[in-house]
């Protein structure tokens, strides 16, 4: 006689004051413009901080440009993504 298999999900607690942040990555298919333009439509950055942003993508890789929950850092890369993007969640 077998025994039923009970699949179990594994629940991972997330601890609600662990800080998230959206991390826009560099490419190489758009345009520094772009890359501000977005920034500023999207976070409602001034030009400056946008330009700023965007130069630190450009000549370091990457550039945090939020931080929050875990679901506020989601939607951000999701909407990075939608904007053609390279975006991430990562664990401030």
């Amino acid at each position: 006689m077998t025994s039923p298999v009970i699949d179990e999900l594994e629940e991972t607690a997330v601890d609600p004051d662990t800080v998230w942040t959206t991390v826009v990555w560099n490419d190489p298919v758009n345009l520094m413009s772009y890359v501000t333009h977005v920034f500023k439509v999207y976070f409602g950055f001034s030009d400056r901080k946008a330009r700023r942003l965007m130069l630190q993508v450009h000549n370091e890789g990457r550039a945090t440009v939020a931080s929050g929950t875990l679901e506020q850092m989601e939607t951000h890369v999701a909407a990075m993504h939608s904007y053609g993007l390279w975006a991430t969640v990562d664990k401030g």
